[in-house]
């Protein structure tokens, strides 16, 4: 058992990442699981929620339905339902909201707002175990919908299809918006993420609802750097939404992303556990394994951070693992480096002492540098271009 303990490793899965997060709620809950994990968090909140009490449409809403009972409910998300009572109260039309929902069909989504609708003295009459909104809209469907009156609680998100359907099976719909998306208040921290982004030193971006994606993606259209954000995402930082219809934006942008099985952030978590440490480079150099990450590198295990300037070296010499790549080409790739190749030897001597193995690195004479290959491996004859 000592023997396990000495061998395990002492980082996290997500070591040597770094990972944007725009959420806005629950933004230090994502933040703390990704931490804990092991990565580098840097948070960007692409909106800001509107306090309930403060939307002039919920009021409107809220009291149509008192006015007038729907036949059926369907709630969404459990903040919202949870919100939509406390506002509700605060406009002193809880107990009346209540009493019209006591004899109205509900249908919940999953089983957080299930709990909502039972803490609130209601009870669900079904809630699908896919947490779907689409497997929700069948069931209606195929029970009909002509001339029933249903209420949809809204949820900042767009619900592709659902309003739409119901209403040409012959409902009338009756939408209740529980928050409203705003932009930030402070730009700045989206701005500093899209130019992590563009930059490529982020790895990772999460996304929790569509919103904050078609924020972010509006955001860098303003500032003309939509292509480039885009181009960014498609290849080189990975998009992490928790779910399809959060990666509806970028579907529509051809840009893929990573959804979890499960629409939660544990899940959302642990697939980014899996799938950066698959996509960071691993190469058997002067008798070590090398692992490339995003800010760091890890040399037999052992976690090695490393200043940006020699990660831009480090990522030059391992697309040509094994072969002599010049001092010029290793300028080019340095940031903001200059015309002098000075510039390259004491970025090389820093990320060598970095490294903790000065021999990872040749230096080959009126050259340049090279991965020190292991002859063994067939890598050097694969170079990533």
């Amino acid at each position: 058992m000592d023997d396990e303990r000495e061998q395990s490793p002492q980082h996290g899965p997500l070591a040597g990442f770094t990972v944007g997060v725009t959420a806005a709620r629950r933004a230090d809950e994502l933040g703390a699981l990704l931490e804990r994990r092991g990565a580098a968090v840097l948070h960007a909140p692409a909106l800001r929620i509107v306090p309930l009490s403060d939307d002039s449409e919920l009021l409107a809403a809220t009291k149509e339905i008192i006015g007038r009972a729907p036949d059926i409910a369907v709630a969404t998300t459990a903040i919202g339902f949870r919100g939509w009572v406390e506002a509700a109260d605060g406009w002193g039309l809880g107990e009346d909201l209540l009493e019209r929902l006591r004899d109205v069909r509900i249908l919940a989504r999953g089983p957080k707002v299930k709990g909502a609708i039972r803490a609130a003295g209601l009870t669900e009459e079904w809630s699908p175990a896919s947490e779907s909104m689409a497997e929700v809209l069948d069931r209606l469907l195929e029970e009909g919908v002509d001339g029933l009156r249903i209420a949809v609680q809204l949820h900042g998100e767009p619900l592709p299809g659902f309003v739409e359907s119901l209403r040409a099976g012959g409902a009338e719909v009756v939408g209740v918006p529980v928050y409203r998306w705003l932009p930030p208040e402070d730009i700045g921290p989206v701005d500093r993420l899209i130019d992590a982004v563009v930059a490529r030193t982020l790895d990772a971006v999460t996304f929790t609802s569509a919103p904050a994606a078609a924020s972010l993606l509006s955001r860098a259209e303003e500032r003309g750097l939509l292509d480039d954000l885009l181009a960014a995402l498609g290849h080189d930082v990975l998009p992490a939404c928790v779910g399809p219809v959060t990666a509806l934006p970028f579907q529509a942008r051809g840009v893929d992303t990573v959804q979890p099985e499960r629409f939660r952030l544990g899940p959302l978590v642990q697939l980014l556990c899996r799938e950066l440490p698959s996509r960071a480079r691993t190469l058997p150099v002067a008798g070590h394994r090398v692992e490339i990450r995003g800010h760091a590198v890890l040399v037999d295990g052992e976690l090695r951070p490393v200043p940006p300037a020699g990660m831009s070296l480090l990522r030059a010499l391992s697309r040509k693992p094994g072969w002599v790549v010049s001092r010029a080409e290793l300028l080019r790739a340095l940031p903001g480096a200059g015309r002098d190749e000075h510039a390259v030897e004491t970025a090389m001597a820093r990320l060598r002492t970095a490294l903790g193995a000065p021999k990872l690195i040749q230096t080959v004479v009126k050259r340049g540098y090279r991965l020190a290959l292991d002859p063994s491996a067939d890598t050097k004859y694969d170079a990533v271009v």
